[in-house]
């Protein structure tokens, strides 16, 4: 067993594959599986009966909890056993139960940013990006090719549809399903899923001013209030409204969406 192993505090019955790196002050409870070609950084905790496949790259000061299987193949009939990777960012929180897929071949890796939380039973399937500061509620099912931007909040028991992508600072309601693109800093919710305005509640906590907020708002209400189809609100928000960093991270969110956009 490598000597960084031997510093850390591995229970007696965890099961640790000789290869294994794992940084300082790690720590792996019992009857925990860590399979070959594992990173774990400094400061990580792995609860009991955990298992961690082959290709993953925990950073430091992670925390998985009990029965959390990470790591594993991913849950798809096209794969066929090619070596890819599910990297996971610093101080990310993995509650009980939770499952994380690695990539297939479509992009070789799947990765969760840095300072999320994911509540038990979320699932993240192969070739998502997810950014940071994200938190998925329990139950949270994140299909194949699903792209999470930053400060991304999403509420329980929410199916998202595979190549779906949700802009930065989003809140979605819990309950609902996620069927196309949702814009950044929406706040969605209902029965079909809609925009139902900004995440004013979020924005102001993570301290947007309210000089951000209002071309923001002028935006929102040409996209979604004003009856003009997505081409003609596109136009008048290049024309009309204030073109800060938010407004234009918007239009290029639209701009660039495949799936079209939730309304």
């Amino acid at each position: 067993m490598p000597q960084t192993q031997q510093r850390s505090g591995i229970h007696p019955t965890a099961i640790v594959a000789p290869d294994v790196q794992c940084g300082e002050r790690v720590t792996v409870g019992p009857y925990a599986i860590i399979e070959n070609d594992v990173t774990i950084g400094d400061g990580t905790i792995i609860d009991s009966h955990v298992r961690i496949g082959p290709g993953t790259r925990l950073g430091k000061d992670c925390r998985v909890f009990h029965g959390a299987a990470i790591g594993g193949p991913p849950q798809d009939l096209k794969y066929a056993g090619e070596k890819t990777e599910l990297f996971v960012g610093d101080r990310t929180v993995i509650r009980e139960f939770v499952t994380l897929s690695r990539g297939t071949k479509h992009s070789y890796k799947t990765v969760v940013g840095s300072d999320c939380l994911l509540m038990a039973y979320a699932h993240v399937a192969h070739d998502c990006r997810v950014g940071d500061h994200v938190i998925l509620a329990n139950a949270v099912n994140l299909a194949g090719h699903v792209t999470l931007e930053d400060w991304v909040i999403i509420g329980g028991v929410v199916p998202v549809h595979q190549f779906v992508r949700i802009g930065a600072h989003c809140m979605i309601g819990g309950g609902y399903r996620v069927p196309k693109d949702i814009v950044p800093y929406a706040l969605a919710a209902g029965y079909p899923l809609k925009v139902v305005g900004l995440n004013r509640l979020g924005l102001k906590r993570r301290g947007f001013a309210k000089e951000q907020l209002a071309p923001l708002s002028r935006a929102y209400r040409l996209l979604f209030r004003a009856k003009l189809n997505t081409t003609q609100a596109l136009e008048r928000i290049k024309s009309e409204v204030e073109q800060s960093v938010e407004v234009r991270q918007l239009v290029a969110f639209v701009e660039s969406s495949e799936r079209g956009i939730t309304a």
